[in-house]
């Protein structure tokens, strides 16, 4: 790992001094590094770094632009900027655990094809942060990194499969399958649907853990391994990046391993539905209709909206188990994307109560959330005239609420379900994460289950 955190006392470690928007002289410098920071224009502006040298080349420290403490993820960006070597902070962050969370997944890279993970940086651990949990939420958060960022050639159906079963494997969970054919002999037409036209079969991942008489908590993961569009075929420029349409499989798989990793008192169950939206003579077509495991007959108006038709055969079956709490994330609309752009996901639900905590530990964990309303006037927008309903919208207004609301249609015996559309992506570095795969939502949404169920 290029960045490590450190328990013990780092006799040898160089001092990070934070310093906000025009505080050098609250800072705590020595007078050779207030010197240096008047030199070189530095200020506290936010997310600038500042080598501090000493005698005969040595490093004496380093500057860190703080800002007016806007984010305490922003320290991330010295997982990069620094030096190889250790460190310390000499002034305590504001938020030591976010802190120390910035550092760690500032850190990653992903090395699977062959790039190298760089130098590696050593940390004290900032006093009074809980180091497992720190570290569980990193090692979570990088899982969900690593699947997102493996292309399809790695990481179809079957390997998403594999996956689960390893992460399953590392802490002891249950992991059924429904394959192929299968999945129209247990009734779940949608699923194989839309996977059928690949040469790897659609399947539905089932991995249950914890006791069964704990309160159920079921996360459901939208597992678009490459999404072609089918026969609405995307252009080339949108496939681009569907390697990171099973971005809600990652990131709910990601999530249970923070879950399971702090052993919290839940019976949790994660259904994936995994496939590709491919193109074959099989291919499902626009203006079929498929039959759903709930019986609601479903016309396709566009084979490009295939998420949701796989999500649906899967909550009908999470919705069946009633589960105290139900969770849905997909990288399902761009609609999301105009909305609210790539770094702020929305969600929708009718529980209150559950999206005022949502919105509480998106501010705490520094993981936005925004919710979006279940606007049931544009319910009607997905009505068919030969089936009980479309799986698009003819005028193409409002795309991430008519989404949500064709989901909500599946879910009808449980009270406390969301739904999150997510882009599972930074198009650019971050302080706290490198340009590529990422996790959304999800380290939030461990605060609310940690707090309801710990």
């Amino acid at each position: 790992m290029p960045v490590e955190l450190v328990e013990t006392e780092l006799k040898s470690a160089l001092p990070i001094y934070l310093v906000t928007r025009d505080g050098l002289d609250a800072a705590g410098l020595t007078p050779s590094a207030a010197a240096w920071a008047k030199a070189n224009g530095f200020s506290g502006e936010a997310g600038r770094t500042l080598i501090v040298p000493g005698e005969n080349g040595a490093l004496a420290g380093a500057l860190f632009g703080a800002g007016d403490g806007e984010s305490a993820l922003a320290v991330g960006a010295l997982a990069r900027a620094l030096p190889e070597g250790d460190w310390h902070f000499a002034n305590a962050p504001a938020n030591p655990e976010l802190a120390a969370t910035a550092l760690l997944l500032g850190g990653y890279v992903f090395t699977r094809y062959g790039k190298k993970s760089g130098k590696t940086l050593r940390f004290a651990l900032p006093s009074g942060v809980d180091a497992a949990r720190v570290r569980r939420v990193a090692d979570s958060v990088f899982l969900t990194r690593d699947l997102v960022n493996t292309p399809t050639s790695d990481m179809g159906p079957g390997d998403l499969e594999k996956a689960v079963r390893t992460l399953a494997m590392a802490h002891k969970a249950e992991v059924s399958v429904i394959k192929g054919d299968d999945l129209l002999k247990q009734n779940f037409p949608m699923i194989h649907a839309v996977g059928r036209a690949s040469v790897d079969a659609p399947r539905l991942i089932d991995m249950t853990w914890g006791a069964p008489s704990a309160p159920k908590v079921t996360l459901v993961g939208k597992g678009v391994c490459f999404d072609t569009g089918g026969l609405d075929i995307k252009p080339s420029s949108g496939m681009l990046l569907m390697k990171k349409d099973m971005g809600g499989a990652a990131n709910v798989l990601g999530l249970a391993s923070m879950i399971m990793a702090a052993g919290l008192k839940v019976r949790l169950r994660v259904l994936i539905p995994a496939v590709e939206n491919s193109i074959a003579g099989n291919a499902f077509r626009p203006g079929d209709v498929l039959a759903s495991r709930m019986g609601i007959s479903v016309e396709i108006g566009n084979t490009d909206a295939e998420g949701r038709l796989v999500l649906a055969d899967a909550l009908t079956l999470a919705d069946d188990d009633q589960p105290q709490l139900l969770i849905d994330m997909a990288t399902l609309t761009g609609a999301a994307r105009v909305a609210l752009g790539p770094d702020l996901p929305p969600f929708y639900t009718d529980d209150d109560t559950l999206a005022s905590e949502l919105a509480a530990a998106s501010v705490t964990a520094e993981d936005p959330l925004w919710r979006m309303p279940l606007w049931r006037p544009y319910d009607a927008k997905l009505s068919s005239k030969i089936a009980d309903i479309n799986n698009v919208t003819t005028d193409g207004f409002a795309g991430s609420i008519t989404a949500a609301l064709f989901l909500k249609r599946f879910v009808e015996k449980t009270s406390a379900w969301a739904h999150f559309d997510i882009f599972a992506w930074n198009p650019s570095d971050r302080p706290h994460g490198p340009a590529g795969g990422e996790a959304q939502g999800i380290r939030a949404l461990e605060q609310v289950i940690s707090k309801r169920y710990g």
